[in-house]
């Protein structure tokens, strides 16, 4: 498939997954309603067949851009927690089959899926929190987004693992979604055996249970952090997701096993 630059081609993609068993139909009819298509296409790379290798590695990030995170005074550890996290993908031995996307909390896309040394760094200019959050509604579309890209290299032959990693200081706010909505699109994700779906729920000092948010999400307990709310404690969780990412983009022959394992797999 040379192009995954259209809704339709979007739209395809999904419809092929659910006949092929993995999609359900609570996920394909999430994914496949009229205002997902263009939202998850600004997300895709350009040139499946641009790609020169046997197999990718997708990784998406998902920084939070709310207000709350400025409030905190915490905008430049995200920043720096993001960039942390290319710099070490860049660094790996696979660094060459790796594809990354980040979108932020409230929808901007900071870059398209796309080779690491096109990843673009966040900074003052590109990034500042003053926004909501739309935890369910947004963590829709970028799921929508990781099965749509590896869906695409899928049919064009090229086996996809991914990793996906949310961030958040808050429980949701402003979303149309449920987290019930989230949990079936990760339940198959998961179900599929080539997907990590990871979050980060940093402290609000408001005493959210973001264990008990992102269970409700689907997500499983070995792939939550829970920081502080402190620079150092926010680094240390970014390192602890890229250590792991970096773990998972070459294991292709145990990646089930590594993502069995979370975040403490050996």
């Amino acid at each position: 498939m040379a192009n995954t630059g259209s809704s339709q081609n979007v739209s395809q993609l999904f419809q092929a997954a659910q006949q092929e068993g993995d999609l359900s139909a609570q996920s394909a009819a999430i994914l496949l309603a009229p205002d997902m298509g263009l939202q998850i296409q600004a997300g895709l790379g350009a040139q499946i067949d641009d790609v020169q290798a046997s197999e990718v590695f997708l990784v998406a990030l998902m920084p939070d851009d709310s207000g709350s995170i400025a409030s905190a005074n915490n905008e430049q550890t995200v920043r720096d927690g993001h960039n942390l996290v290319i710099e070490a993908l860049r660094d790996s031995k696979q660094g060459d089959g790796i594809r990354a996307h980040c979108r932020y909390l409230n929808g901007k896309v900071l870059y398209a899926f796309g080779s690491l040394d096109a990843a673009v760094k966040m900074d003052g200019r590109n990034y500042r929190a003053d926004q909501g959050t739309p935890l369910y509604d947004q963590t829709v579309v970028l799921l929508g987004t990781v099965l749509a890209e590896a869906k695409a290299f899928e049919d064009a032959g090229v086996p996809a693992r991914t990793a996906t990693l949310i961030i958040t200081d808050g429980a949701d706010l402003h979303s149309r979604r449920k987290a019930k909505d989230v949990k079936a699109i990760v339940d198959d994700m998961l179900r599929k055996e080539m997907h990590i779906v990871a979050a980060m729920g940093i402290d609000d000092g408001g005493g959210t249970d973001f264990r008990r948010v992102f269970r409700d999400m689907g997500i499983r307990d070995e792939w939550i952090l829970t920081p502080g709310n402190s620079a150092s404690e926010i680094r240390r969780a970014f390192s602890v997701f890229s250590r792991s990412a970096v773990r998972a983009s070459q294991s292709a022959g145990s990646f089930s096993q590594t993502a069995a394992g979370g975040f403490g797999a050996p």
